[in-house]
């Protein structure tokens, strides 16, 4: 009897760790660290680093996080079309104020490494970007 539940027992608890995975939820599809990067043209690009978070209500976070990080005003995420809408204001170097304004759109919703493309806008720069959940 011990045998024939042992013959049971241990394939069915390697089938539902093997599973788990599987079924794990990524919770809400902006959450995570971006990178990549963006630009006005092909051989001008600038490495951008996104820190998006959920916190059951509103999407908050920072574009480039660190000493210099731009808070994060203002972010949609529109299910229907998988578009995204981010807004936020710093400042450059000298201290003048930059708006930031970022469009894109939400690609490879079931994967990780998520990739979020569109337009970006930096003061008076406007280019394409592309980043990547990490």
């Amino acid at each position: 009897m011990r045998v024939a539940i042992r013959r049971v027992a241990i394939p069915l608890v390697v089938m539902v760790v093997a599973a788990a995975p599987v079924l794990a939820q990524f919770g809400h599809p902006l959450k995570g660290t971006w990178s990549g990067d963006w630009g006005t043209t092909k051989d001008n690009r600038t490495h951008v680093v996104l820190e998006l978070n959920w916190d059951g209500k509103a999407i908050t976070g920072n574009i480039n996080p660190g000493p210099r990080a731009v808070a994060i005003k203002k972010a949609e995420l529109n299910p229907d079309t998988w578009g995204v809408h981010i807004e936020g204001d710093g400042k450059d170097a000298s201290g003048a104020a930059v708006r930031y304004v970022i469009d894109g759109k939400l690609e490879n919703i079931g994967a990780y490494q998520r990739v979020l493309s569109g337009t970006w806008t930096e003061g008076g720069k406007k280019g394409d970007f592309k980043v990547v959940r990490n």
